[in-house]
């Protein structure tokens, strides 16, 4: 486990640099004021102040086109890219205007004709409008999600290496089902072994949960798995930045398993075959509402797909969204995670999630956890 805070690798860095900058170019935007932390580290590279939670804009990081000059808000320098210099670098500061008197002084930035934002209040609008009279302010997130939206290599190695610290964990969870053991405590073997690989933020709150349980119970009533129930086991890590989710459902005893649980395990794998094989550069994400629906299963309530990457990534495939669905495209080098699942008519259900990046030759699955087999 490193002790220390690390920049993300060079090439890395470069690499989405590189694709950045075309999206600016693309989008004709000049200069880039990015408040999310996910859309400053994909420029800048660096672990900065965890900023979970709801909060105003802030511009803490600014990338200038014309000079390629990248400058952060950052308390110290530790875990900063040799490449941006302390010179580049900003305290916190409640003060508006000492902000704003930083942002007029960073070089070229006074010449940007179009400065783009990732989000933006009221009052920030008009701060910025005051102090860069002769910019036009517009909305960065379009070429952000260009850039995001196709992964390069080292990002794909990224997310491999994410993937393997959760099917890790997610297997030292595995080890302990047995009738009597709780939510909790396989929720607890997994944080542990996803600590001992040095990564120690889960992706989502809920890592186990018997879904033969009865409806309104949450994850927190310690609630034990007993024979025959199913244990969904749903794995996610956010390690160095990336996103990486797997998720298998197991029975509590192998004797316990009926011709039913069988059934369904079948039906489960059935329509996993079928989202995977929607996974197609060119074909519209509403394929993969429309492997639920040919199979005859009723669209669940959370999203069937989403992005893989740094925080959040498109596309998100939902029932609440069915337009969106269909005017999004896969294209070669989007990384998502599709969610199978299936429900009996006695409420038990079984999850099967995947990593999948598309590639020009169709579907590539990046998880290999396994699954239970009769």
């Amino acid at each position: 486990m490193a002790t220390e805070v690390l920049a993300d690798d060079r090439a890395l860095r470069e690499a989405r640099r590189r694709r950045a900058l075309a999206a600016m170019e693309a989008h004709d935007i000049d200069a880039l004021l990015l408040g999310r932390e996910a859309n400053a580290r994909y420029v800048a590279g660096a672990q900065r102040l965890w900023t979970a939670g709801s909060r105003p804009f802030g511009p803490g990081c600014v990338f200038v086109r014309a000079t390629g000059a990248i400058h952060l808000v950052s308390t110290w320098d530790e875990g900063i890219p040799d490449d941006i210099p302390h010179e580049h670098l900003f305290g916190i500061t409640w003060n508006p205007g000492k902000l704003l008197a930083w942002l007029t002084s960073i070089e070229g930035l006074d010449q940007a004709g179009r400065i783009g934002t990732d989000s933006l209040t009221p009052r920030f609008a008009t701060l910025l409008s005051k102090f860069f009279p002769s910019a036009d302010l517009v909305d960065a997130e379009p070429a952000l999600e260009a850039a995001r939206r196709i992964k390069t290599r080292e990002e794909v190695d990224a997310i491999r290496a994410s993937i393997s610290v959760a099917e890790t964990a997610l297997e030292a969870a595995r080890s302990e089902l047995a009738p009597g053991v709780s939510e909790r405590h396989l929720a607890a073997v997994f944080m542990e072994a996803m600590a001992r690989q040095g990564v120690t933020t889960p992706a989502i709150q809920r890592v186990a949960w018997i879904s033969s349980a009865p409806r309104g119970q949450g994850p927190d009533a310690a609630r034990v798995a007993q024979c025959g129930d199913l244990v969904v086991l749903e794995a996610a890590v956010m390690a160095a930045g990336y996103s990486g989710e797997v998720g298998r459902t197991w029975p509590v005893g192998q004797n316990s398993v009926d011709v039913a649980t069988k059934d369904l395990y079948g039906r489960a794998d059935d329509l996993r075959r079928h989202l995977l094989d929607a996974c197609r550069p060119g074909a519209s994400c509403a394929g993969l509402l429309a492997a639920y629906e040919d199979g005859g299963h009723p669209l669940p309530p959370f999203p069937i797909a989403s992005g893989l990457g740094l925080g959040f990534d498109v596309p998100v495939v939902t029932r609440q969204l069915p337009n969106t669905a269909a005017q999004e495209r896969l294209e070669p080098g989007m990384a998502l995670t599709v969610s199978a699942y299936v429900a009996g008519q006695d409420g038990r259900g079984i999850l099967h999630k995947e990593a999948v990046l598309v590639t020009p030759d169709g579907p590539e699955v990046l998880t290999s956890a396994p699954y239970w087999s009769t």
